[in-house]
């Protein structure tokens, strides 16, 4: 009762002031009707303030995501489910959800009543023009009486993460060789194509199952042979994305380390979907992906990178260095230096395929500048035999990407428009 008076609203006040003073003013004068009145007037917020009370802590509360993980400018329908759990109807509620200020403003909702036992849904729509992990909730109800006269905020501590992940652009098929490994017993033989005379098989051990048992190469060694496990095969690369601050320019969703970011996401997800096995790396090391949906775990990573202030490039190419087994290394980068390029340029040997995103991150500038240390950079790659693929402001990465399978030098410059100023993902979105 105590928590339902210190809900009381300023006319729930103003209503026991009146009737305490009513009552004061019938005692001295003797009234009976005005005591009647006095008695009624402190009656009624003293029993809203008990009914508000008595329902305070019997509702109950979930919210729902769909989808919970969704790309920058797309919108997720957020549904509250309210149940109330007693077999008394609920006075007027209002309810406001917590939503930070890039999602857009406080939902703000109000409900009549819910019946004894009954259940109410909302829903509403966010949306997002920046990536990241947003926290929705937690939910507020403020429970009121029809008359105004008390008002209790109740607060639930269960809130949910909305994931904005960066565009992905769909990218046109290339040809990218990389190393095919594996484990397993069949690790230094080759993959057939087909057909039973290609099978590799062994010697029966104890505890084998009979149903692997090759009666082909049985009768042909006088023994009995099984059928190796299958080895699942997968190619393996390595994505490494240029995070340092000062080698991008440019604020917001248009600069070129937003754009680095979606390149990379988009490349990932690319090579996901065709069964490339990738690690990730940044300027400041390797970066632990758990085993999820293809591409979800990267997305869900990039989603939170932020900027670092690394000056150089040299423990991610140590991460890189330590990855024996990739057969294709794919970077995304920003303004690189003549040295930084040579140390990179390195980390390529063998039958490595190199690929460099190469962003001419002064295109993103309104300062004049030299284009120098970017087409050194570039030469540099080539010359260590990786294939660069440039890109500039507003030009979208699938326009410039069959530079990644060697097919020779793509440029990115759009011809008869200025590069300086351009919105990268109004571009990277026209080419869906």
């Amino acid at each position: 009762m105590k928590a339902g008076l210190g809900a009381l609203t300023v006319r729930g006040r103003s209503f026991l002031a009146a009737g305490v003073a009513a009552l004061a003013s019938a005692f001295i004068l003797g009234e009976q009707d005005l005591l009647r009145i006095a008695v009624l007037i402190v009656a009624l917020p003293l029993l809203a303030a008990l009914t508000v009370v008595r329902t305070r802590y019997r509702l109950g509360c979930g919210r729902r995501l769909e989808p919970a993980r969704t790309p920058v400018g797309t919108e997720t329908t957020v549904t509250l489910r309210l149940d109330n759990v007693t077999r008394l109807p609920t006075g007027l509620l209002l309810i406001e959800d917590q939503i930070p200020y890039a999602l857009g403003g406080r939902p703000r909702f109000v409900l009549d009543r819910i019946e004894p036992l009954g259940t109410r849904e909302i829903s509403y729509r966010v949306r997002s023009d920046v990536r990241g992990r947003f926290r929705i909730g937690p939910l507020t109800v403020r429970i009121a009486d029809p008359f105004g006269l008390v008002e209790l905020v109740r607060s639930f501590s269960v809130t949910d993460d909305l994931i904005v992940t960066p565009e992905v652009v769909p990218l046109p098929h290339v040809r990218l060789s990389g190393e095919w490994t594996g484990g397993g017993e069949s690790r230094t033989r080759s993959v057939a194509a087909a057909g039973d005379d290609d099978v590799a098989p062994r010697e029966y051990r104890q505890g084998d199952d009979l149903r692997r048992v090759h009666w082909r190469s049985t009768a042909r060694h006088g023994e009995l042979m099984v059928r190796r496990e299958e080895q699942q095969w997968q190619s393996r690369g390595a994505l490494l994305l240029d995070t340092r601050r000062h080698a991008h320019r440019g604020e917001g969703p248009g600069s070129s380390f937003e754009v680095a970011v979606s390149a990379a996401a988009s490349i990932g997800v690319h090579l996901s979907r065709e069964s490339m096995g990738m690690r990730f790396v940044t300027d400041a090391g390797g970066v632990h992906l758990p085993d999820t949906q293809p591409g979800g775990a990267l997305l869900d990573t990039l989603a939170v990178a932020r900027a670092s202030g690394n000056r150089d490039l040299s423990a991610g190419i140590a991460a890189l260095r330590q990855g024996g087994g990739d057969g294709l290394i794919v970077a995304v980068l920003g303004q690189l230096g003549a040295e930084e390029a040579r140390a990179l340029a390195r980390v390529r040997h063998g039958t490595i395929t190199g690929v460099a995103v190469l962003l001419d991150v002064l295109t993103w500038s309104d300062r004049a500048g030299q284009h120098g240390s970017h087409e050194i950079a570039a030469t540099v790659l080539r010359d260590a035999g990786w294939r660069v693929v440039e890109l500039s402001a507003g030009v979208p990465l699938a326009s410039v990407w069959a530079a990644a399978g060697g097919d020779g030098r793509v440029s990115s410059a759009p011809s008869g428009s200025p590069l300086a100023g351009g919105s990268p993902y109004t571009d990277l979105g026209s080419a869906r």
